[in-house]
């Protein structure tokens, strides 16, 4: 069955009848979770919002004002899921959200051009494709695309959006003569309803059941950004269409500004200007290795030469890390004495070390995490690991301190 979007792909508003109307649940994305969301599907006498398929994703939409979250082919039907009920045999008024649904039209057009070309030009056959939400991949069945090959592709392919080649669809049987000219991957042997064909005059015939324009034209532009290395010996080619490239260019242009402003140089001069701050940077970086390991040398012999010291050290430093607190406890004689060694941000996330007799470190260990919010291990006198949260880092060394005095009276 085709529906009034793939009749007539440039329809934003449609009147319509409810079908069905059933109860049911959708896993949707919230944050970056997925999460039961209940609602209804209501499936419609006809419509123009274009159920997920054929490598294209759904339409977004309203039907009698209610936003339509998903839609999905079952059988013949498309199935709009929505969260609010609607009466069977109520006449709508179906509206689909046509920014989304001219750039689906733009990119998945752009595939069977690009594909086309792809094909005719160099022998390389599409595998797979993939319209995402910021750019589209195609996968095509050869390990290398030369760059030379793209510019070409490219050019190719804008030059037949200049010529304004009409796109057209077609119904056509299995058994049509002019079937032998289309792209397909086969039909089942018992298939006998009309095939749907999106034919880009002299250019292209391809089954598909996908959103396309009716002109060329109407797709501005195309631009290749590049490839990348695909499954089992095969190259993704990555592009843009349409608005996506004029987003594209605007966004590139923002932060062509926004970076000379930050480097004070012209944009030809931008990759000069990171490469050296890169290197000043990691210079900077040995630098203040080399300081925190000498730092952590004379905190160490400071302790180790107070005649004063206790059973017991401390010691807090924002910056620092894991060799830091290790070159610290390695030069103080953790055999008898307890070390308790924090880096990070005083209140936020940070790091822990305790060392110290086998026996301490293995029970306070424990405690630590539980109060530091961290997850560690340790063994041989040594236990460290990563806290969530250094806001009750005071807690934690006075709960030590109070350990210590602990150990200190029953030896004495």
């Amino acid at each position: 069955m085709a529906f009034q979007c793939q009749r007539d792909c440039y329809m934003k508003e449609f009147v319509t009848t409810v079908a069905s109307c059933s109860p049911s649940e959708l896993k949707l994305e919230n944050g970056g979770k997925k999460e039961n969301v209940s609602g209804f599907t209501v499936k419609l006498q006809d419509t123009i919002l274009f159920p997920e398929g054929g490598g294209q994703p759904d339409d977004y939409g309203l039907i009698a004002d209610i936003p339509v979250l998903r839609v999905t082919r079952q059988g013949q039907d498309a199935a709009h899921f929505v969260t609010s009920p609607l009466e069977v045999g109520q006449e709508v008024q179906v509206m689909v959200d046509w920014e989304r649904r001219f750039d689906h039209m733009q990119q998945h057009s752009g595939q069977h051009l690009i594909t086309a070309l792809a094909e005719t030009m160099f022998g390389y056959m599409t595998t797979s494709w993939e319209l995402g939400r910021q750019r589209s991949t195609i996968e095509l069945n050869t390990p290398v695309v030369q760059a030379a090959q793209i510019r070409a592709l490219e050019e190719a392919a804008n030059e037949k959006i200049r010529a304004h080649i009409p796109v057209n669809v077609k119904l056509l049987y299995k058994d049509s003569p002019e079937m032998e000219k289309v792209r397909t991957r086969g039909l089942p042997d018992d298939h006998t309803w009309p095939i749907r064909v999106v034919d880009i005059e002299g250019v292209d015939a391809n089954m598909c059941c996908g959103t396309h324009v009716s002109n060329l034209s109407h797709l501005q532009v195309i631009k290749v950004l590049g490839t990348e290395k695909g499954k089992k010996n095969k190259t993704n080619l990555i592009f843009l269409v349409g608005n996506r490239v004029l987003k594209y260019a605007e966004k590139s242009y923002s932060t062509e500004r926004s970076l000379v402003a930050l480097l004070k140089t012209g944009p030809d001069e931008h990759v000069d200007a990171v490469d050296k701050l890169q290197k000043s940077l990691k210079l900077v970086q040995k630098t203040n290795l080399s300081l925190l390991r000498d730092m952590a040398l004379l905190v160490a012999h400071n302790f180790k030469n107070d005649t004063h010291r206790g059973n017991f050290f401390t010691l807090h430093k924002k910056e620092g890390d894991n060799e830091f607190m290790n070159i610290i406890a390695n030069e103080i004689d953790t055999q008898e004495t307890l070390v308790f060694l924090t880096v990070g941000e005083e209140k936020g996330p940070g790091l822990f070390l305790l060392a110290g007799p086998s026996e301490q470190v293995a029970q306070m260990g424990p405690r630590l995490l539980e109060l530091l919010q961290g997850k560690g291990a340790g063994k041989n006198g040594r236990f460290q690991g990563k806290a969530n949260s250094l806001a009750r880092r005071a807690e934690a060394e006075a709960l030590l301190q109070q350990h210590c005095k602990q150990q200190n009276s029953q030896e004495e």
